[in-house]
């Protein structure tokens, strides 16, 4: 996703903890994420969809409180980059804050709650969300 590497660097740099709640499974995941090995690993956890402690997929919160704990933190004090309605669900069921980022063909109607909608991560301000600005 354009922007992606650029602010999940930003928070490497600045030590903000960050983690990956996927749906996918750990070979899906993997196969994804092969080519990007340096990059993945700026991530403090993962949350994968057969995770075991994932008992229900998105829209259920469990991936998300899942890498709350793993990150050792509120799920109040965390800020979810979402893509999907269903993610957009199972944040806000764990009293997560959205920044929705919807694929330009989705309609963004389905993102009703969200806390803010973005055309792409590019767009992002950190400062908006209290964070440390871009240098």
């Amino acid at each position: 996703m354009a922007g992606a590497k650029r602010l999940t660097q930003h928070f490497h740099r600045h030590l903000i903890p960050q983690a990956i709640a996927t749906s996918s499974d750990c070979r899906y995941f993997d196969l994804k994420t092969s080519g990007h090995g340096d990059w993945f690993g700026i991530f403090d956890c993962f949350v994968k969809g057969d995770d075991p402690e994932v008992r229900h997929g998105k829209p259920a919160p469990d991936i998300f409180l899942a890498a709350a704990r793993r990150l050792n933190t509120l799920p109040r004090n965390c800020l979810v980059f979402e893509d999907a309605p269903s993610g957009l669900q199972a944040a806000h069921a764990a009293g997560m804050p959205v920044v929705a980022v919807p694929d330009p063909n989705m309609d963004r109607q389905e993102y009703p709650d969200a806390e803010q909608i973005l055309n792409s991560l590019e767009e992002f301000d950190p400062a908006c969300w209290g964070l440390p600005p871009f240098d």
